[in-house]
């Protein structure tokens, strides 16, 4: 039993599914089988209520220590074992039990505007139904109501890119050398070189990887009244899954979540107007990480030529991310159709681009 020697730890929306899937395809590298167990979110079972789906998701957490060991049998020997928790890098108490467990630890920290980040966070969770407002600018004004009401940290959309905090705090926990911040552009724009700097930091031969898959494209449907009134069974199916035995209720609500997505087109380019009224979240902590990393990020105050879905339509056959289960697992609910495009598409083509 083993724990792992790397963490990918953020940030949410910023390409850790794409990256968890490049990197396993390095003969030296093994991931766990479980994409974002979430261990090191708690000390214990996490909470079992939040908003609209957090009860389905909080099941999924890996928390018990000889599980979240297992997620890394069968690596061959010498190989370096990881995983990739975005949620790790907003959290101090995680930083805090990381590196009582595992000091030695090599975390990589990849940074998107936060403004695109916390868009296409909203985004996600609209698509998949469970977003019940369908205004951004909207959505980000509720934060604080809903943090007070104990919803789960994947709808704090504005404080999960607040990365200067974050990383204020992390240096104190771990020397900088253990950490690689990467911008998630760099991802998009150049992946081979950027993948071979995550190599050479983890101390793997450079050079295996040449690309990033499309994973976890962020679908956009359109607030259409058929939308509407299907986000809102799909809701009721997450709350009702709190109290049914079983999977049924789950089952329902990722029926209704392929449902919403299906054919539905790439995130939505944000106006100037919008980035303008959320962009005073942020510009305070975009100051503070300048000043932690020693790194021009001004850009992000401007207005953006690349905004919305930066890698196009999702692939055929492909679903949004359910985190926290094996790949077999996260097919299972879908269609014979839906598998076979799935299988043969290309894991890690040269020329894959990550998600938006």
């Amino acid at each position: 039993m083993a724990l792992p020697d790397f963490l990918v730890i953020g940030a949410p929306k910023a390409g850790s599914t794409a990256l968890h899937v490049a990197l396993a395809q390095h003969p030296a590298l093994h991931m766990s089988a479980v994409k974002e167990p979430k261990f090191f979110l708690s000390d214990g079972p996490p909470p079992a209520r939040g908003g609209p789906g957090d009860a389905q998701t909080y099941r999924e957490h890996v928390w018990r220590r000889p599980d979240y060991e297992a997620l890394f049998d069968g690596a061959a020997p010498g190989a370096r074992l990881g995983e990739s928790t975005p949620l790790y890098l907003h959290d101090p108490a995680a930083h805090r039990r990381i590196r009582a467990m595992i000091p030695q630890a090599r975390l990589i920290a990849v940074l998107r505007d936060p403004v695109e980040r916390a868009h296409s966070n909203w985004t996600h969770l609209w698509s998949a139904g469970l977003e019940p407002i369908g205004d951004f600018v909207r959505a980000c004004e509720e934060e604080p109501r809903r943090i007070e009401a104990g919803w789960a940290t994947f709808w704090h959309y504005t404080e999960l890119g607040r990365y200067g905090e974050q990383l204020e705090h992390l240096y104190r926990v771990f020397p900088r050398e253990q950490v690689l911040v990467l911008r998630y552009l760099s991802l998009v724009d150049s992946p081979a070189e950027t993948l071979d700097r995550i190599c050479a930091f983890l101390g793997v031969e450079p050079g295996i990887i040449d690309g990033l898959p499309r994973e976890n494209v962020t679908a956009h449907p359109e607030a259409t009244p058929r939308h509407r009134a299907m986000s809102r069974a799909a809701r009721a199916a997450a709350a009702l899954d709190r109290f049914v035995p079983g999977t049924a209720g789950t089952a329902l609500s990722r029926r209704l979540e392929h449902t919403l997505q299906r054919s539905a087109p790439p995130r939505q380019p944000l106006t100037w107007d919008e980035r303008e009224q959320v962009l005073p979240y942020f510009e305070a902590d975009i100051r503070l990480l300048e000043r932690v990393t020693g790194d021009d990020f001004s850009f992000w105050l401007r207005p953006r030529e690349r905004s919305g879905g930066m890698v196009g339509s999702r692939p055929a056959g492909q679903r949004q991310a359910r985190n926290g289960r094996p790949a077999a697992v996260a097919q299972e609910s879908a269609g014979p159709e839906d598998r076979q495009r799935s299988s043969v598409r290309s894991s890690c083509a040269p020329s894959g681009r990550v998600i938006s």
